[in-house]
């Protein structure tokens, strides 16, 4: 878990040690908070009310708290629906969510800073004489380095700030003596052989009592670690030695992070989410701003506020230009593959990313944290929770929500920032779901379904740590507050450190070693610190205008008051909206509709188009509410054709000489014809039709006649195609991409829709290969002549092909294994599912049945799509990807498909040119390399997408 910042606000005094870059960045913040608006779209608050809030929040505190003390302390945690506290190995265990517990009393440790924040001066004096006498941190227990470097190292050193500040202030902890700072030292040092690497990243485990490696410590074993594990102790580290002046804590959280910035993905300069920590290679190559990466991102830009290093600043302004290029599709951010990141790793976001409004608020960047938030607002009117992962369609994915305070911390930087009232309603939305549907009698409980409302007996000490000081400070006047919150910077954790620290025991080098910087989009840094830009326009419903266009965007139900309106216009002969079941792309009118409706059509090099609304550009309000419309209606229509008609990828086999069925190809289905999952598989040899694309009567229809026919994409619709090579007598069809280039390894895999007409008189079967799949068979036709493929719902096994035949004696002399392939096992059978699987995790649909340059369909990643495009975009369209939760559990694993497709092509390679100097295939094998030699890659991609775990 990982959570975005604070910062100094405006109007607070800036220390007097504190460096030009330290006040640089406490001006960002500070112009964010000067150029706010009073804005007109919700009423304000009054001071009563807001105290009423702020009051029922320090009720709830004492309730989860209370019960905490009463039934789980000294435990690591409460467990509320059974009133007893969670201890390590007398529950069963909850796998990777145990580490974060290591018998030290977790939740006190992890409220301690909160409960001054809260004004509970009393009761924070006794928690910490109880952490003092009763914390043990050298207990044989393996713990997460991650996590008790955040929650344990972050508790003492957040409640060793605020022990002093009070003792300063002369009424209370007048007998502290720097007991928590000095537990804090203990506890560094007991993490510190985590980083006994070559690398510098630190083991994701540690034994509090044996270190790493030993035999007792049951650990030191690993070889990987995640990166927000490894890039988030910067500030906890950096602080303990800035308190201690001890330097080495500093020097080892700076490796790790110089490790991590050395081994981004240079071209795109984004992280994975998992990596070796031995040899830096990535494990996981997918990328987004959640689960895994996130607090990674957040450090670089808080270090830079809290130590005052450039570097730091430089490294995540390179990091944010390629998160806004790649990543951000506003409202939604989306992971991507890291050396492919125009292409999407996930059809699905995690609740972690509900922290990276905030952070962008810390940055400057006020619009599209106003717009993801917004969206993430809407996701919990319809679950009254977030759940821990949703689809692009706003459907729930993973339906726990264990309490996270991600999205309360982005409300309460918006409302910092924005001053708009309405940040102040959606805090008293939060706090009465948790009230009502999370309450229990002894504490708050997770969720363990929003859908249904059913618990989990688990309360995070994270929840008392973050969720109540976020609430409270978003209600609170600065006078209810007894210490200036603006001299603090918050940790992931939300733990206080001092901002004084910057000039502290400055003896760590400043080395600056970012270098390798890609160009960059210069107006990227306008929004840095120190701040130039005026964030806000001088409009005081800029923040409404942004958050208006999104607010139906998941119930996609339309405001009565627009339908009225459009009602009245229809009756007095005013045309209805355009609906998006009538777009199309080549239509003139519907160009110019969508045009006044501020929605702009991108063409893609695949010949498809992307459509991304600008409600901005649109020509009045109800034509921007239109556009929403028409967004949320296209992106329902795709996703209601998915799950309708989506159909498993389908196998080209090339079964004649040399290949015998060595060469699968992945091809699209049709949503028409034959059904190759319901029937026996269509063999036969292949012909080009004349006209190639196969829009009228074929001139050659005894080439045809007998075989499967090949046709080009484009020009008519793809039932008219296979209704004139059906004419013909073709027993198949295989339509071949006219995109030059396309392919199935960076592409989602298309299927081909109907005519909008009864297609029941098409009885062959229809299939669709990318260009440079089809280009494949189309060179073997030009080397052999005859050419004889198998279309199936999978790939055969070549027993079963080649039973039968007459087989080269090479064939069987350099092959092994075909001796064993007489006899089917189903073993066999399971490894020669490739083609079925290669593209599983990714469908398009054609929206409006038609086909190119006609056919439309949408995609969420274009490759033309300027920063420009996508920062400004009010709503994008990720239709083409499964969304469905069930569909997505479901997806077939690919486990064991990189070695089934190695194996092919380099038994294929071998086979043909070693075993038979007479054949001259071997020449031909470079076109599948090219075709092949990525989706290995792409593969393991695929493969951690499916595995993927919060």
């Amino acid at each position: 878990m990982s959570e975005a910042g604070g910062g100094r606000g405006c109007g607070s005094s800036v220390p007097q040690r504190a460096p030009w870059s330290l006040v640089a960045a406490a001006a960002a913040l500070c112009l964010v908070a000067a150029t706010s608006v009073r804005t007109a779209g919700a009423a304000p608050m009054s001071r009563e009310e807001r105290q009423k809030l702020g009051n029922q929040v320090l009720e709830m505190f004492d309730h989860a708290y209370g019960n905490y003390m009463e039934h789980a302390y000294p435990a690591d945690e409460l467990m509320p629906l059974t009133c007893r506290g969670r201890v390590r190995g007398q529950e069963p265990s909850r796998g990777d969510v145990d580490d974060a517990l290591g018998k030290f009393s977790l939740t006190l440790i992890d409220s301690l800073d909160t409960l001054v924040v809260l004004n509970k001066t009393k009761e924070f004096e006794d928690a910490v004489r109880k952490v003092l006498r009763d914390v043990n941190l050298d207990n044989d227990v393996v713990v997460s380095v991650f996590e008790t470097n955040i929650r344990v190292l972050g508790g003492l050193l957040g409640g060793h700030s605020l022990a002093i500040m009070l003792k300063e202030k002369g009424e209370y902890m007048q007998w502290y003596n720097d007991e928590l700072l000095q537990m804090a030292k203990q506890l560094g040092y007991k993490l510190l052989p985590a980083f006994n690497t070559t690398s510098g990243l630190p083991y994701p485990r540690i034994n509090l009592k044996f270190g790493i490696r030993k035999p007792e410590a049951r650990t030191g074993t690993e070889t990987d670690t995640c990166t927000a594990c490894a890039g988030t102790l910067i500030l906890e580290f950096a602080a303990l030695s800035r308190f201690t002046g001890a330097t080495i804590f500093e020097e080892y959280a700076r490796k790790a992070l110089d490790f991590l910035w050395e081994k981004r993905q240079r071209s795109s300069n984004l992280v994975g989410v998992t990596i070796n920590i031995h040899t830096g290679d990535w494990v996981r190559k997918d990328s987004g701003v959640g689960a895994g990466i996130d607090s990674y991102y957040e450090y670089l830009l808080k270090a830079y506020v809290l130590l005052g290093d450039d570097s730091f600043l430089e490294r995540f302004n390179t990091h944010y230009d390629a998160i806004m290029r790649y990543i951000s599709q506003p409202p939604l951010l989306l992971d991507v593959h890291i050396h492919k990141p125009m292409l999407n790793a996930r059809t699905w976001m995690d609740a972690l990313l509900a922290f990276f409004p905030g952070l962008q608020v810390l940055k400057g960047d006020i619009r599209p944290a106003i717009e993801t938030h917004e969206m993430l607002y809407q996701v919990i009117k319809k679950h009254n929770f977030l759940p821990e992962a949703f689809t692009t369609d706003f459907r729930v994915h993973w339906a726990q929500h264990p309490l996270r305070p991600e999205f309360a911390e982005s409300t309460y930087f918006l409302y910092k920032a924005t001053g708009d009232p309405y940040y102040l309603e959606v805090g008293k939305t939060l706090i009465e779901n948790l009230n009502k549907y999370a309450r229990v009698p002894c504490g708050f409980a997770a969720m363990k379904d929003v859908r249904t409302g059913s618990h989990e007996d688990r309360m995070d000490s994270f929840f008392l740590a973050e969720m109540f000081k976020y609430l409270y400070l978003l209600f609170a006047d600065k006078e209810d507050i007894i210490f200036d919150i603006e001299d603090y910077i918050f940790t992931t954790e939300a733990h206080l450190l001092p901002l004084w620290l910057s000039t502290t025991n400055q003896s760590i080098s400043k080395k600056n070693t970012t270098s390798e910087y890609t160009e960059l989009d210069d107006s990227n840094f306008d929004w840095t610190c120190p701040n130039t830009q005026i964030l806000f326009p001088n409009d005081p419903l800029y923040a409404q205008s942004i958050r208006e266009p999104l607010k139906n965007v998941v119930d996609k139900s339309c405001p009565r008051g627009i339908i009225r309106v459009r009602e009245e216009s229809f009756r007095s002969g005013a045309k209805p909206p355009l609906r998006a079941r009538d777009f199309m792309a080549t239509n003139p009118e519907h160009l110019e509709i969508l045009k006044k409706m501020g929605v702009s059509l991108i063409h893609l090099k695949d010949g498809r188009v992307q459509l991304v609304q600008h409600a901005i550009q649109a020509a009045s309000s109800i034509d921007a509410e239109d556009g929403l419309r028409f967004m949320q209606e296209m992106i329902e229509l795709s996703s209601q054709q998915q799950k309708e008609q989506q159909l498993p990828p389908r196998a080209v086999q090339i079964v004649s000489h040399p290949f015998f069925g060595r060469v699968v190809l992945t091809a699209g289905p049709a949503q028409f014809g034959l059904d190759l999952s319901k029937h026996k598989e269509t063999r036969g040899f292949v012909a080009s039709s004349k006209p190639y694309n196969g829009c009228s009567e074929l001139t050659n229809p005894e080439a045809v006649m007998g075989k499967i026919a090949l046709i080009q994409r484009g020009q008519c619709m793809f039932a008219e195609k296979a209704r004139n090579i059906q004419n013909a007598g073709a027993i198949g069809g295989i339509v071949i991409d006219d995109n030059e280039g396309s392919s199935s390894d960076t592409a989602p895999l298309f299927q081909m829709a109907g005519d909008g007409k009864d297609t029941d008189d098409i009885k062959i079967p229809m299939l669709f290969l990318f260009s440079k799949e089809g280009s494949i068979i189309l060179d073997a036709i030009r080397e052999y002549e005859e050419v004889e493929v198998l279309l199936s719902d999978k790939a055969k096994d070549r027993a079963a092909i080649l039973k039968g035949k007459m087989i080269p004696s090479y064939i069987i002399n350099s092959n092994p294994e075909m001796e064993n392939e007489e006899q089917p096992s189903s073993e066999n059978d399971s490894q020669n599912q490739s083609a079925e699987q290669i593209t599983s995790s990714s469908q398009e649909v054609d929206l409006v049945d038609q086909e190119s340059p006609e056919e439309s369909s949408l995609n969420s990643q274009p490759e033309s799509s300027s920063p420009t495009d996508t920062d400004n975009a009010a709503s994008v369209s990720p239709s083409e990807q499964n969304s469905n939760p069930v569909e997505n559990h479901e997806t077939t694993s690919l486990d064991g498909e990189c070695t089934d497709l190695d194996n092919q092509l380099q038994e294929q390679s071998e086979t043909e040119e070693d075993s038979n100097p007479n054949v001259s295939w071997g020449k031909k094998v470079q076109p599948i390399d090219s075709i092949l030699a990525d989706w290995n890659e792409d593969i393991e991609a695929f493969e951690m997408m499916e595995k993927d775990e919060l």
